[in-house]
C-alpha cells in the first residue's frame, strides 16, 4: 500500500511541477520557486511526521510522493549548466548560492 501512496502523491507533484513550468515559461526562477517551496513543505512534513502529527499515509503521499516529484534537482543542474554555457557566470553563481542558502535557511528555521 505504501507504493500506492507514494505514486498518488508523485502524480500530483509531477503535474504541479509541469504546470508551474508552463506558467513560468520554463524560466530558472520557476525552478527556484518550486525547489524553495518544496523544501519548505518537506521540512514542515518532516516536522509533523517526526512528532506524529500526521499519519504515515499522508507522510508517504505528501512527503515522499508529492515533494519528491515536485522539486527537481536535475532541472536545477541543467539550468545552471545552460547559464554557464551562455557565459552568464555571475547569474549561475547567484542561482546556486540563492537556491542553497534560501532552502537550507528555511529548513533550519522550520526544524
Amino acid at each position: 500500500m505504501s507504493f500506492l501512496y507514494v505514486a498518488i502523491g508523485g502524480f500530483f507533484g509531477s503535474m504541479a511541477r509541469f504546470s508551474f513550468a508552463k506558467l513560468t515559461g520554463k524560466h530558472p526562477i520557476g525552478t527556484w520557486i518550486v525547489n524553495i517551496t518544496g523544501s519548505v513543505l518537506l521540512a514542515l512534513l518532516v516536522r509533523f511526521h517526526v512528532s506524529e502529527a500526521i499519519s504515515e499515509w499522508l507522510w508517504l503521499s505528501a512527503g515522499a510522493g508529492f515533494c519528491g516529484s515536485f522539486t527537481t534537482f536535475s532541472t536545477f543542474g541543467n539550468e545552471t549548466l545552460n547559464l554557464l554555457l551562455e557565459h552568464r557566470y555571475f547569474t549561475a553563481l547567484l542561482y546556486i548560492i540563492c537556491s542553497l542558502a534560501v532552502s537550507f535557511t528555511a529548513v533550519i528555521l522550520i526544524l
